[in-house]
């Protein structure tokens, strides 16, 4: 039967921290102490730092010759980082975690010593959030990692964490950072609630995470905000959002979520108002013309051939006569290519990736056009809409199914299809939320304030205010005083 907690004896404990982890990495260091009484530190392999067990703990308790209590030897450990153990469960849960745990000859009382150690790699720009201006670093994999970038862009007291171990098998640490007296208090509340609800075996990634955050768990759109930046998250954090990163995960998640986070880049707080409003404006315009484009070229060609302008009706009608398929077949093959080459050049090898998406664009699509199966306007359409699709990459997974849901709209009634469909997905956007925040604000319900950094981007001196869903008692983002 295994103690609940450790006792005098050395090899009793030995015993029952090794019958809980068996495992064979789970290695028991043993060394004495100058007067002869048996120490051992308990570890993982390939976790724990073993040269700094050996200088921070054997080393110095090897020559130690004070007093032998408890508190006297936990003084001599030279490791910064230590507190004393609890029971045989913690303890093993210390170990998993990578720390190492000092079992004393004749003392009942452990010592738990961070000496923890994870392979994670550079920091580096993340490969989907590139900047022309503005701070390069990203997430990486390792919690304290990011959270040291966070602290470094945030350093006020009333920046704090709150850590959760969600995961029955993996014991996952998720950390909720927020800004105190910013962020909303009955926000915080929530979402630490809902992280200590979650029941699962592991969380591999932040977007495990995601979905029990949500409001809506089966929603067609995003409901959370997510970021690989650490100056993204925290400038989001300055306006009242509440940020949540998993140990393992370099992407951090911030609620809560408004659509227009994911038009606004982190350049554009960098460079002139005016070429940040254009480029705002050329996602939006982007993003409706790869939804709306090819299910319009199908409805005009199917139901209203008045929609086209003359010239361009006689060239696409010399373009698709002779082909087997109808236009809306056409279009859904067109779109299903598309998909199939973004999916392999994602999935393969780098270089292979890159060739086979020159190779499959121009070989397959003038070969389809030869052979008289595709016409080009619906190439030329879809590619189109396949590039725009890009300017808003965090909308990508939403958008590309709305543009299938839009082509079937547009090949079954048409025109009005597509208008009945927009209307929907406008009303659910519009009945949305995101822990009280409108998901469309500050367009439903109309804020002015708010609209100054929307779609139009206003200069520093205007956004003295916080969004109004996000902010709670700290309204006021600076205030100017007059010289």
């Amino acid at each position: 039967m295994i103690m609940q907690r450790p006792d005098r004896h050395l090899q009793n404990n030995i015993a029952a921290i090794k019958a809980l982890l068996p495992a064979e990495d789970v290695l028991v260091f043993s060394f004495a102490l100058p007067s002869g009484r048996a120490c051992a530190a308990v570890f993982t392999d390939g976790v724990t730092n073993k040269e700094l067990l050996g200088e921070q703990v054997a080393k110095p308790l090897g020559t130690y010759e004070g007093e032998e209590t408890f508190e006297e030897l936990a003084k001599a450990v030279a490791a910064p980082e230590n507190k004393e153990g609890g029971d045989f469960a913690s303890l093993a849960e210390e170990i998993l975690d990578g720390n190492a745990v000092l079992f004393i000859d004749g003392l009942d009382r452990t010592l738990v010593i961070g000496v923890k150690t994870v392979p994670a790699r550079a920091v580096t720009e993340p490969p989907t959030d590139i900047a022309i201006k503005g701070p390069r670093a990203g997430f990486v994999e390792d919690l304290k990692t990011n959270m040291s970038l966070l602290r470094t862009r945030l350093k006020t007291p009333e920046l704090l964490f709150i850590t959760v171990k969600i995961g029955r098998r993996s014991r996952t640490k998720v950390v909720l950072c927020y800004l105190k007296n910013i962020a909303r208090e009955e926000v915080v509340h929530n979402i630490r609630s809902r992280l200590e609800r979650i029941d699962i075996d592991g969380v591999p990634d932040s977007s495990y995470v995601a979905l029990f955050l949500a409001d809506r768990r089966h929603s067609l759109f995003k409901q959370t905000g997510t970021t690989e930046k650490p100056d993204i998250l925290a400038a989001r954090m300055l306006e009242g959002r509440v940020g949540i990163l998993v140990d393992g995960s370099p992407i951090a998640l911030t609620l809560p979520y408004l659509l227009i986070e994911d038009f606004q880049a982190s350049e554009d707080y960098f460079i002139s108002p005016f070429r940040a409003s254009f480029t705002r404006f050329i996602r939006l315009f982007s993003l409706i013309l790869s939804i709306y484009l090819p299910a319009f070229y199908v409805s005009a060609q199917l139901f209203k051939l008045q929609l086209l302008p003359l010239g361009l009706l006689l060239t696409i009608a010399s373009s698709i006569q002779g082909l087997p398929l109808s236009p809306s077949l056409e279009m859904f093959l067109t779109v299903l290519l598309l998909e199939v080459l973004t999916e392999a050049s994602v999935r393969m090898p780098k270089y292979v990736g890159m060739a086979l998406s020159v190779v499959g664009a121009l070989v397959l699509g003038d070969t389809a056009v030869n052979a008289g199966i595709l016409s080009t306007p619906a190439i030329l359409i879809i590619a189109l809409s396949g590039i725009c699709l890009y300017t808003v990459p965090n909308l990508i997974e939403t958008t590309s199914l709305i543009r299938l849901l839009m082509l079937l709209a547009a090949g079954s009634v048409g025109t009005y299809g597509i208008v009945l469909l927009t209307a929907f997905l406008l009303y659910y956007l519009f009945a949305s939320e995101s822990y009280g925040a409108p998901l469309l604000a500050p367009f439903s319900p109309m804020i002015e304030n708010d609209l100054k950094d929307s779609f139009l981007k206003f200069n520093l001196r205007a956004l003295r205010d916080r969004p109004v869903p996000l902010r709670g008692k700290n309204k006021r983002r600076f205030r100017e005083h007059e010289e």
